[in-house]
């Protein structure tokens, strides 16, 4: 599900009105592709031809709709792998390959994580009430643990701190 349909109205029944897609909304921005390596491959040939030819149709329209974008995918798997495998289209990962970098593992940069944790803290934090501290025994937790899920789990854990309220209960999951 990684591209929803766009679709013009009248298409099919049900629709009233016409519903632009993602890259309508980031025209002349920005669009985010998150875990594309997990995306099917027919979606990857449509994606493509959207990316080379800066255009597509919507599902019932005979009207061509340009689209300026940038985009930047994000994945957590080896899409050199995919590609070997037949899980990911090779000239789709040298369309998208212009600037390419590596976010290590969280249990890779333990400095980010007490930093990181914080923010999410004050982040998902109920206005007007101060958020929990993390204390000594929670600080030595959060950084002896590998962090399988990365910033997600970590922001998850956060967000369960603030609704228990106990470090002990963090500490001891």
């Amino acid at each position: 599900d990684a591209l929803p349909i766009c679709y013009q109205r009248g298409a099919f029944t049900g629709p009233f009105k016409d519903t632009p897609g993602k890259f309508e909304m980031a025209q002349g921005g920005t669009i985010l592709l998150d875990e594309i390596g997990d995306m099917d491959v027919r979606f990857q040939a449509k994606l493509l031809q959207v990316l080379q030819d800066s255009e597509f149709q919507k599902l019932g329209s005979a009207e061509t709709v340009h689209v300026d974008v940038r985009i930047i995918a994000a994945t957590h798997c080896d899409l050199r792998k995919a590609i070997r495998e037949g899980r990911f289209r090779e000239d789709l990962f040298y369309r998208l390959n212009v600037i390419s970098f590596q976010v290590p593992a969280l249990r890779e940069r333990k400095e980010e994580i007490i930093g990181l944790a914080s923010h999410f803290l004050v982040k998902h934090s109920v206005p007007g009430i101060p958020p929990p501290q993390i204390g000594p025994e929670l600080s030595d937790a959060l950084l002896a643990y590998n962090w399988p899920g990365n910033v997600r789990e970590l922001e998850n854990t956060m967000r369960k701190y603030l609704v228990l309220r106990s470090e002990d209960l963090i500490v001891e999951e």
